[in-house]
């Protein structure tokens, strides 16, 4: 008899019946987490008359990019013209033309070897951030983890955009949901949150689209993960 727990044994029927589990491993993509990221840069596209969220060419920064199915498209889609510099606090499989670091974004020891990976100006076009934080099934512990991670997140993004770039950040709706999306709107001139299709029916996941990056960088703590209680899993 099998010891696995139905909640298991439902996870992998889901997983087999997948669609976008079947298209990653056809399109050779590491996760189906890359279909998220290819809808939003469609529906943005859809939007603003063709010019989606990557233009060749394109410096791009992703944080917590493991296992690297963003990372895949990002590459593809700035083409060997760009760069991609994708961080992590897991170790990461080499992705072809990217700059993989494994670190703590907020650490400082990171920021040098960051700024050297995204060239001369020390800027990125675009930031990436699929980052969820560990969850420890207490609705509101987990609400205020991804609130401080999510605000970590987009203040870092101040301080390395150039102007009129480009952000999408994995969001949960909790108390502060309705605060981050207002400072995001402070920073961009256009802000949408969305659910791609491919994001599962059941998952409180959003996510933050800005475009137009345009204001001064926002008070940034120099403090790490670890020292704000935030352990994340990508």
């Amino acid at each position: 008899m099998s010891n696995r727990r139905p909640s298991s044994a439902r996870w992998l029927e889901e997983h087999r019946n997948d669609p976008y589990v079947a298209a990653a491993r056809r399109d050779g993509y590491r996760s189906r987490a890359a279909y998220k990221l290819l809808e939003i840069d469609s529906a943005l596209a859809a939007r603003s008359g063709g010019r989606g969220l990557f233009r060749p060419g394109d410096v791009v920064l992703e944080l917590g990019a493991a296992p690297g199915g963003w990372t895949q498209v990002a590459a593809r889609r700035v083409g060997d013209a760009g760069r991609v510099v994708a961080m992590d606090l897991l170790p990461m499989d080499p992705v072809p033309g990217v700059l993989i670091l494994q670190g703590d974004f907020l650490d400082e020891a990171i920021l040098e070897p960051l700024r050297l990976g995204l060239g001369p100006t020390g800027r990125a076009d675009v930031v990436l951030s699929d980052m969820a934080p560990n969850m420890t099934g207490v609705k509101i512990a987990d609400q205020g983890r991804g609130s401080l991670l999510v605000e970590a997140a987009l203040g870092f993004a101040s301080e390395v955009l150039r102007p009129g770039g480009r952000i999408v950040l994995k969001m949960f709706q909790g108390p502060d949901f309705h605060d981050l999306v207002r400072a995001a709107r402070i920073h961009f001139t256009q802000v949408k949150v969305e659910k791609p299709p491919a994001s599962r029916d059941r998952s409180a996941e959003l996510y933050l689209i800005g475009s137009g990056f345009r204001a001064a960088p926002m008070a940034f703590q120099e403090e790490t993960l670890q020292d704000r209680g935030i352990p994340c899993a990508s």
